[in-house]
């Protein structure tokens, strides 16, 4: 079943309720994410920004007090390509972004389409039945 797209309201109420360092270097990332897959939907889950494909999980932007994550949900199948993610366990690496640092774009931009290749690459591997 699809679910109703979120209004840009509740995105907008989402960085309104940040820190203004936080607000930056969220949606610098949120423009890089966009400008490399404009057709990813954000949505608020769990209390972070969320970017869909097709009602699934791509990414996720988690903001901390010292820093904001960039969670790849996929990001395992990622580590040889980009050495920079972090994290252990099934399948999320993430990158760290300090407050009032550079947002590396071109990483965030590199990422997204990686993660979306990688997507898309074991989508076509899993066999459906039915």
């Amino acid at each position: 079943m699809r679910r109703p797209l979120q209004s840009p309201a509740l995105i907008n109420a989402f960085y309104d309720s940040l820190r203004p360092e936080q607000r930056a270097t969220g949606q610098a990332i949120q423009k890089a994410i966009l400008e490399a897959a404009p057709f990813l939907c954000p949505e608020v889950k769990w209390g972070n920004l969320c970017f869909m494909n097709d009602g699934n999980n791509m990414m996720a932007l988690v903001l901390h007090n010292v820093n904001a994550h960039l969670q790849i949900f996929n990001g395992v199948m990622l580590v040889r390509e980009f050495p920079e993610l972090d994290g252990a366990g099934r399948g999320m690496r993430h990158i760290k972004v300090r407050y009032r640092q550079p947002v590396n774009e071109q990483l965030v931009r590199e990422l997204t389409l990686a993660s979306l290749q990688a997507w898309a690459a074991s989508a076509r591997a899993t066999p459906r039945w039915g």
